[in-house]
């Protein structure tokens, strides 16, 4: 968004107001009258609802309607139809649909079956998202059309199906689901919400994954005519996409904040505050009485803290290796989790950490030692061995001296010798096409790189312009092309 921002293609970002200026609404409707016709065009202003909302700047809107496109990264590209598609949307008529609820009730049985269907009459501001779906894959969300029914009719059964189903826990946290938790609770403003969940990944307090979920049985009862049949379904439960998981050193963190500075970690306090400091804003409140009202009690219960803190001990014994006989220990280290067979104090202890996504108070004893196989022998390529390991760039594969890291999908506790020979073999024809011009006495090269061709000079990189061809380059022609980019 800042770089969109910072290139002229939508207005100021950190905002949540939804006021759209006058300009921007005649934009919008030169756009619909002329593209999808005057019936698709409404005219509107909205006001947020959000307490204490920024409404200094305009909603986020593309600053020109009729660039429906533009140039720049997936991401990016992405980004901008999103922002697009809702600012043009906003000013478009509502969609009419005829909808027909239809409820089943029995004259032995108190229980009721629902079933609704829908049909569009009018496709208004959905004509934008429908153009951009695939018609003719089938949606998640389409409602089924139903028979023509009347009120009193008799409907006999064909078969009734009960399923077995298992609670489940409440899905966590994604960095959108995050935000719009933050703004409910009034904790900081649209300016602050990227750089506090950018804070919690840098320190290591959370780690953005995904966890692939469990395959069981559920047991189905059909009633058929006067006979009842019991057969199974599998189904996969408890995977998730781009969830935040909290990590050790985040839980071990907040657990200590909230034992040594309660009122600073309730929720209230934060949105406390932020009203306090809309109201400084509006000139009602001053602000150096805020700060020293939160300050000196603060400071007091700082050195408090201080002076009675004592270091964390997380450990878990998990069992006893059954080679060696030792204790199987999970811990926090001085870098991070990590688990070791022996005690503390023997010197011929094993340390290794703990894969990301893994916690101490769930890791088990066969977790713990499947961690101690690697690194893994895998074989031998032309004589010479390969082996696989995990490091801190994460898990790779090495051969005749070189590491190549292995792609996503890959375990480093089930790679097999073929499929480490291919990464092998299609990381040397990378590293061979990677050098497309070199020019030594300058200090120039022009390489291939994961993102396309650049120029490298003197430990910098220099994006090569587009429509270039980076095979036909002169040394006088790169020199120009890194000048202009250290002008910019």
């Amino acid at each position: 968004a800042q770089h969109l921002y910072e290139s002229g293609l939508i207005t100021y970002m950190r905002t949540d107001s939804t006021t759209l200026s006058k300009l921007a609404i005649g934009a919008a409707k030169s756009w619909i009258t002329d593209n999808l016709g005057a019936q698709y065009h409404k005219a509107r202003q909205y006001k947020t609802g959000v307490k204490g909302a920024q409404e200094a700047h305009e909603a986020i809107r593309p600053t020109y309607i009729a660039n429906t496109e533009i140039e720049g990264t997936a991401a990016e590209k992405k980004l901008y139809s999103l922002i697009w598609k809702r600012t043009v949307a906003s000013q478009m008529a509502d969609a009419r649909l005829e909808k027909t609820d239809i409820t089943v009730v029995g004259d032995r049985i108190k229980e009721h079956f629902d079933v609704t269907g829908s049909t569009v009459l009018f496709d208004g501001f959905l004509k934008l998202y429908m153009e951009s779906s695939d018609d003719d894959a089938p949606s998640g969300d389409e409602e089924r059309m139903l028979p023509p029914l009347a009120v009193g009719d008799v409907m006999l059964r064909d078969t009734i199906t009960a399923m077995q189903k298992y609670t489940v826990h409440p899905p966590r946290y994604s960095e959108a689901s995050l935000v719009k938790k933050m703004e409910e609770l009034g904790i900081g403003r649209p300016s602050t919400y990227a750089p506090t969940i950018s804070t919690l990944h840098q320190r290591g307090y959370i780690l953005r994954q995904d966890r692939k979920g469990e395959e069981r049985t559920v047991t189905l009862l059909t009633l058929k005519g006067d006979d009842i049949a019991r057969s199974g379904k599998k189904e996969t439960t408890g995977s998730e996409k781009g969830r935040l998981c909290p990590q050790d050193i985040g839980v071990m963190v907040t657990d200590f904040l909230e034992k040594a500075f309660p009122s600073i970690m309730d929720y209230g306090f934060t949105a406390r505050v932020e009203t306090d400091f809309d109201k400084v804003a509006a000139g009602k409140l001053v602000w150096n009485k805020i700060v020293a009202d939160f300050y000196r009690p603060f400071h007091e219960k700082v050195e408090e803290t201080i002076s009675e803190s004592a270091p964390v001990k997380t450990r878990k014994v998990l069992g006893t290796d059954p080679a060696t006989g030792k204790a199987v220990i999970a811990r926090m280290g001085r870098y991070g989790s990590v688990v070791q067979i022996g005690e503390d104090d023997d010197p011929q202890k094993r340390i290794t950490g703990l894969d990301k996504g893994m916690l101490i108070e769930s890791v088990t004893l066969e977790d713990a030692l499947r961690l101690f196989v690697l690194p893994r022998t895998l074989g031998e390529i032309d004589g010479k061995e390969v082996t696989c390991s995990k490091g801190k760039f994460g898990p790779y594969v090495k051969y005749d001296g070189k590491f190549v890291s292995l792609k996503k999908g890959m375990s480093p506790y089930t790679i097999t010798l073929e499929e480490a020979r291919k990464l092998i073999s299609d990381h040397e024809e990378q590293q061979k096409n990677r050098n497309i011009k070199a020019f030594p006495e300058a200090d120039i090269e022009v390489l291939n790189g994961r993102f396309g061709p650049y120029i490298k000079h003197s430990g910098a990189n220099y994006k090569i312009p587009k429509g270039t061809d980076p095979g036909t380059l002169t040394v006088e022609q790169c020199r120009e092309i890194i000048e202009k980019s250290k002008k910019k």
